[in-house]
């Protein structure tokens, strides 16, 4: 099975695509991908397809989803698969033995997606981050910039796109987006690190614009204009972001970002035309790792 998350779901099995069109059901398989090979509790699936409190009937209801999935879960296992006439009293069997009954099983007051250890996005995401987590720790910068670019490349777009979303699929979303903004703080990290600060404007400028008020990014920015020999674009960068904060709650820059900015001021004022790039001091520093968690513990 392939699962993928990170933009608009998309599940497949043998090669077919399994994603139903129609909201509930597809509402229930982006649960039970975002927890695939574990068991997803009846009573969380129907919190998650019912908020407001389950209806009458809502367990047949669940139940007719399930088969819903189940047959289009075996009209995949069998195409292009030699017709053996399958087994009796159930589901055709795929190549491989499995069947729609195995793939999303009945288990322990839940049901659970099995991917034949099939590929996952989320968890390649995961393995990429941690391994970039694990070099930014070690201080090897150019394979932290690899890896966490790698991890970044496996988003599409926004988790879950085209999913009506209650507050389990809502919980989800917001801890992947969260994850990828600590990915992505940490790769500028690193590409600012080993100098490609020239090369990295044109990025954060499109980052800054996208996130109006984080600090951390627009530090970033301010630092790849300064190394680049542009101070006064450095400064309307924090001018900027000065008036979001305010228009955002009234709030003020950080005393870390009020330091970078005097650091700018004074490189302008001196008449340097660049910071080089082993100034790390300005911005670049050592981080707690963020911890990247497992997806069945925030969901079950």
């Amino acid at each position: 099975m392939d699962v993928r998350i990170l933009g608009g779901l998309s599940v497949r099995e043998n090669g077919v695509s399994i994603t139903p069109t129609a909201a509930a059901p597809r509402q229930l398989l982006a649960l039970l991908a975002a927890s695939a090979d574990q068991v997803v509790p009846v009573t969380v699936l129907m919190e998650e397809l019912w908020p407001s409190g389950a209806p009458r009937g809502a367990r047949v209801e669940l139940q007719s989803h399930i088969l819903g999935l189940r047959a289009l879960i075996a009209a995949a296992l069998t195409e292009g698969a030699p017709d053996v006439g399958g087994r009796a009293g159930g589901y055709p069997e795929g190549t491989d033995g499995r069947t729609a009954e195995t793939v999303l099983a009945a288990q322990s007051g839940g049901y659970r997606l099995d991917t034949g250890g099939g590929s996952h996005d989320v968890r390649q995401f995961e393995r990429a981050a941690g391994a970039g987590y694990r070099a930014m720790e070690a201080g090897d910068l150019p394979r932290a910039a690899l890896r966490l670019g790698e991890a970044l490349a496996l988003w599409r777009g926004e988790p879950y796109a085209g999913v009506d979303a209650g507050p389990r699929l809502r919980a989800e979303t917001e801890r992947l987006e969260a994850s990828r903004l600590s990915v992505l703080d940490q790769w500028v990290e690193a590409q600012l690190g080993i100098g490609r600060h020239v090369e990295m404007v044109p990025e954060l400028a499109v980052l800054a614009a996208r996130h109006p008020v984080n600090e951390s990014l627009h530090g970033q920015f301010m630092v790849a204009l300064l190394r680049s020999g542009r101070a006064d674009d450095a400064l309307e960068a924090y001018r900027r972001l000065c008036v979001g904060l305010q228009r955002d709650g009234g709030r003020e820059p950080s005393a870390r970002l009020r330091r970078l900015h005097r650091s700018v001021l004074t490189v302008r004022d001196a008449g340097l035309p660049r910071v080089p790039a082993q100034s790390s001091g300005l911005w670049l520093r050592p981080r707690p790792v963020p911890a990247v968690a497992g997806l069945a513990g925030s969901l079950v």
